[in-house]
């Protein structure tokens, strides 16, 4: 349970129970120290006043000479007997603490008579009391001081551990080149953490300037094919064409596009920044073109489709993402259905793609949408990167995409456009 506590709260109780670990034992053996002299020490001292008045002032005939605390007893003198509440006392020393009453008393038999020493212990209680209390508040107080200092020397030992954290954490770290971490530390563990941390934080940075160079040198490399086969198909368009030919060109037009499109939602996939476009469409728009485009593909397999407006809204999107998140999502439902319908429902803040194919286990869905990762009943020779690149567009965007089943069969994928 405290493992679960923030680092400088564990500092801080660590640190309190220590303290209290030490200053118990110091407490506790300063106690120990006292009763243990006072059963010495009182115990030595009543014994030899007891020798005192049996060999000197007994024998010499006169009156006990003790002080007004200590008081003589005997089972043989008329003058001094015993009490009957003190009769029962073994020999030795014993330590009397009652409501109204605290003596020491010490009793020694001698040839058969007993003789008892009783010496009034109050004051010394008094003394003992008020020195207990001083130790209880001592300990009290080293506590007290203990939390204090271990709040100071948490939040010491903690700065440069928090620093360091929100260095790492801060966005410019992946973004761009910035100075070293570890120069600013000591030559510790932290600093020899802020040295891990350089480290991997310049493999992430190197990784991540690959794939954006990648991905902008090939998406640039492409336009160029890519425009040279769009511009022949306009031209061969503009020729005299048999049915079949221009259906041919048609598709080879539609291609070239399509690409196009990926393309460029590569390319604002790999910038850092906000994907900003002075073009936007909205979602009914988007949707007639891809019934356009799709609508014969599925239709020519056997298939139903259906566009459903069901209330879509009239928000501006970007072009290029909406059109590929749709595309890849009529692509995968076209690819999976052998029979039945397939369906486009735009909704107020999103839509939906409904088919009545295989579906996608309940198992398999939390991990549908991770790159290279494809259902067990796989069609095709597709690399499982089509619902990734459509989480990865939505998750750009501030979207959601959920997949979920269909009754009696299929699949229905949901794309909401607020969080």
């Amino acid at each position: 349970m405290t493992s679960r506590l923030p680092f400088s709260q564990r500092i801080v109780i660590a640190f309190v129970l220590m303290t209290m670990v030490v200053s118990g034992s110091f407490s506790l053996g300063i106690v120990a120290v006292v009763h243990f002299v006072e059963d010495q020490l009182i115990s030595k001292e009543l014994y030899g006043k007891l020798n005192m008045v049996l060999h000197e002032d007994i024998k010499a005939g006169r009156e006990p000479r003790l002080d007004a605390r200590t008081r003589f007893f005997a089972s043989n003198s008329a003058s001094h007997p015993i009490p009957e509440r003190f009769s029962d006392y073994p020999d030795g020393f014993t330590e009397i603490e009652e409501e109204d009453e605290a003596a020491y008393i010490y009793v020694l038999e001698v040839n058969g008579s007993r003789y008892m020493l009783l010496q009034d212990q109050r004051e010394f209680e008094n003394r003992e009391e008020i020195l207990f209390s001083v130790v209880l508040a001592g300990f009290l107080l080293c506590i007290v001081c203990a939390w204090g200092i271990g709040v100071v020397m948490a939040r010491q030992v903690m700065e440069p551990v928090a620093r360091l954290a929100g260095q790492v954490r801060h966005p410019d770290q992946l973004a761009t080149r910035t100075a070293p971490l570890a120069p600013g530390y000591a030559d510790d563990e932290i600093g020899h953490l802020a040295a891990a941390f350089d480290t991997t934080l310049g493999q992430l940075r190197r990784s991540i300037e690959r794939e954006r160079l990648f991905t902008s040198d090939v998406s640039h490399e492409l336009r160029t094919p890519l425009m040279v086969i769009s511009t022949s198909c306009e031209l061969l368009l503009e020729n005299p064409l048999q049915v079949a030919q221009r259906g041919q060109v048609e598709r080879i037009a539609r291609a070239a596009r399509d690409m196009n499109d990926l393309v460029r939602t590569f390319l604002l996939l790999a910038r850092s920044g906000p994907a900003e476009t002075a073009e936007t469409t909205t979602l009914a728009e988007v949707a007639r073109e891809q019934a356009e485009l799709w609508g014969p593909s599925i239709r020519a397999k056997g298939l139903a489709f259906e566009l459903i407006d069901e209330g879509a809204g009239t928000a501006g999107h970007n072009p290029t993402f909406l059109r590929t998140a749709m595309a890849n999502l009529l692509r995968n439902a076209l690819h999976y259905t052998a029979s039945g319908t397939v369906r486009v429902i735009l909704e107020r803040d999103g839509f939906r793609v409904e088919d009545t194919g295989m579906g996608i286990p309940a198992h398999e869905r939390d991990h549908i949408f991770e790159p290279f990762v494809r259902g067990t009943a796989t069609r095709g020779l597709g690399l499982g990167l089509g619902l990734s690149l459509v989480k990865r567009i939505c998750e750009r965007n501030g979207w959601t995409i959920t997949a979920s089943e269909m009754q009696p069969k299929g699949s229905c994928f949901k794309v909401s456009f607020s969080a």
